[in-house]
């Protein structure tokens, strides 16, 4: 990818940016005390992506923007960045480190370049396309994804079933009768585990764009696919379903289910 050192000197800046504003607020008094309102959430989210937006606008002023918070700008450019400066606001309001900042990088719609970041844990998921997705970490761990071939092997995790409704909820259960367990939450953390290999599918819907542009070359450099429901790439205009696949080899089962 032309200018890969550039653009990802300016996604890893752009997160140390995202990161200075979210740390002081997580787990704060200012936060335990909203008890429930999502106001100081708010308010991260917003001052996490103008500072990204800042740094983008004078780094890259000629590529389009796509966020959470502030919507398009010159989304029509060659080069887009998507994010989502908290992805896992549940998670985020009620303490759990489960949460992530998500950068991507489209090159005319494709994800070219992903970085998940949890600012509190210290942990960040790079992927670059046709690059090995790198993992930093006090934890440990090894970005690859492990071999699984069966959904009745395969440590299933899904975001939350609310986000099902009557036509997918059904579709979604088929998939969770047949994998071996199911773990709920996790949001982009979840996707972080499947490229470290300790989870095996991930099965989402009513995702937006900065919900998983920077998660495809994360996954897809660990060695798995990352895909809609019907096994097609992501697309900007897609219908909003994610299927993260750590073995390909899950795939015609987990879309056969998927589909109907």
């Amino acid at each position: 990818m032309s200018g890969a050192a550039d653009f990802l000197a300016t996604a890893e800046a752009a997160a140390e940016a995202a990161g200075a504003v979210i740390r002081p607020l997580f787990r704060s008094a200012l936060l335990v005390e909203a008890k429930g309102d999502a106001s100081p959430v708010t308010e991260a989210d917003r001052a996490a992506e103008r500072a990204i937006r800042a740094l983008l606008a004078e780094r890259h002023p000629d590529h389009g923007v796509i966020g959470e918070e502030y919507g398009d700008t010159n989304p029509d450019a060659e080069w887009v960045w998507v994010l989502d400066p908290i992805d896992g606001t549940r998670a985020f309001v009620t303490g759990r480190p489960l949460f992530g900042t998500l950068i991507g990088l489209l090159h005319r719609g494709t994800p070219v370049l992903g970085l998940i970041d949890q600012p509190t844990t210290g942990e960040r998921w790079i992927g670059v396309a046709g690059q090995p997705t790198t993992f930093r970490s006090g934890f440990g761990g090894t970005p690859r994804c492990r071999p699984c071939a069966r959904l009745v092997e395969a440590e299933l995790s899904c975001t939350s079933p609310d986000m099902f409704d009557a036509d997918s909820a059904p579709r979604f259960a088929a998939v969770k009768a047949a994998a071996r367990r199911t773990t709920w939450g996790g949001d982009c953390y979840a996707y972080g585990l499947l490229a470290l290999g300790l989870v095996d599918a991930v099965v989402d819907a009513t995702m937006k764009p900065w919900d998983w542009a920077a998660l495809v070359p994360v996954i897809q450099g660990a060695g798995g696919t990352c895909t809609d429901w019907a096994g097609r790439p992501l697309r900007l205009d897609g219908d909003g379903t994610v299927l993260a696949l750590g073995d390909a080899a899950l795939l015609p089962e987990a879309t056969r289910l998927l589909t109907g």
